[in-house]
């Protein structure tokens, strides 16, 4: 079973992908995607809460930084039964950014590339994982054009990954203001008329 939780900033994403977790009664993994700068402490405020909220039995690896598992390593080797709840697309494709900031700075079609061959990649490994997946995305590009080249590769991988997990998806929920909203139910997929 794959799920997608979509949504804006503080919508409740995190949220109800956990309360989906929890439901499920499986031992539940948690892939933190968040690339951790001890110098910024709004940030490490935030993640601090987030591992406040998740329940202490769940089991937390880190994919961002050096010597980390990759998003693919971890869906390869969840066992089966279990549940891997990835929290966040977003913050992972902004991790990518920050650790090729200068190759990104150089060549933007080549980055957008790469990004778009991982996200291809961990799209096949959600598809092919022995564990249940739940994954979050942050929703972006519903306001202003970013400014800068890297501001647009981000919005732009982030929007194709989340339409290639979202084909695959066994549910798709929007996350708006603390409510789940199932896309799936309500929703006709782009250039698919009914009648």
């Amino acid at each position: 079973m794959l799920t997608l939780v979509l949504g804006p900033v503080r919508a409740g994403k995190s949220a109800r992908a956990q309360a989906l977790a929890h439901a499920s009664g499986r031992p539940v993994l948690v892939a933190a995607t968040a690339a951790v700068d001890p110098g910024d402490a709004e940030m490490v405020d935030r993640i601090e809460r987030h591992r406040r909220d998740r329940p202490a039995g769940w089991t937390l690896v880190e994919t961002a930084g050096p010597r980390t598992p990759s998003l693919v390593t971890v869906l390869e080797e969840a066992p089966p039964g279990s549940c891997v709840l990835i929290d966040a697309l977003g913050t992972w494709i902004a991790a990518q950014l920050h650790e090729w900031s200068a190759w990104a700075e150089r060549d933007i079609v080549a980055t957008l590339d790469a990004l778009d061959a991982q996200g291809a990649a961990l799209a096949d490994a959600l598809a092919r994982t022995a564990a249940d997946a739940i994954v979050v995305a942050e929703e972006t590009g519903w306001g202003v054009v970013p400014p800068t080249p890297l501001g647009r590769i981000f919005r732009d991988a982030l929007g194709r990954m989340t339409q290639a997990i979202a084909r695959r998806a066994d549910r798709v929920e929007l996350v708006v203001a603390g409510y789940a909203i199932d896309v799936r139910a309500i929703g006709t997929p782009v250039g698919e008329v009914r009648s």
